[in-house]
């Protein structure tokens, strides 16, 4: 079992937060352990905790567009999130709940070891640059410790509520 499979399995039977009880499947992240991008989102909505896999859903589907863009797949990529359960209603996850997924996240960042990592959305910023603003730090890639670049952009699902914020993403990616 790789190291990344392990973190699957952990995932799945997590109960560590209130979380686990509302949820279909855990979301654990998917793709290639050799990536060199790694996407991080805020956590599984629906159609992600029904099938237990990231972004799938309608946000899922304009990341893909968005990857075809720049001629990759989601299997060249890895996909992550904050939270690997779907908050009810699709609410913000809490902060206990994001400090309880965030040995995961931080293992799955370790064994992945991309070069670049997009952010998707305020709450994945938030884990880099806690006290930035998604909106002024949109498109603007930096540097962290270890070489990574840090590349912040709107969640997919900005545009999906807001049709204006479509070309925004489309250019920031």
């Amino acid at each position: 079992m790789t190291d990344l499979q392990q973190i699957v399995e952990e995932v799945r039977s997590c109960t560590k937060c209130a979380l686990h009880q509302g949820r279909t499947n855990a979301v654990p992240g998917e793709g290639t352990g050799k990536a060199s991008i790694m996407f991080i989102g805020e956590g599984p909505g629906f159609y992600e905790d029904r099938q237990g896999r990231p972004f799938v859903g309608p946000a899922g589907k304009f990341l893909e567009q968005l990857l075809t863009s720049i001629n990759m797949k989601r299997t060249d990529v890895y996909l992550a999130n904050m939270v690997k359960c779907r908050p009810i209603n699709n609410r913000d996850p809490l902060p206990t709940e994001i400090q309880e997924c965030a040995p995961y996240l931080d293992r799955q960042i370790e064994i992945v070891n991309p070069k670049i990592i997009v952010t998707l959305g305020r709450h994945a910023l938030s884990k880099f640059f806690p006290k930035e603003s998604i909106m002024r730090a949109r498109g603007k890639p930096r540097k962290i410790s270890g070489g990574r670049v840090v590349c912040p952009m709107l969640h997919p699902a900005a545009a999906l509520h807001r049709q204006a914020l479509r070309a925004t993403i489309e250019t920031d990616f």
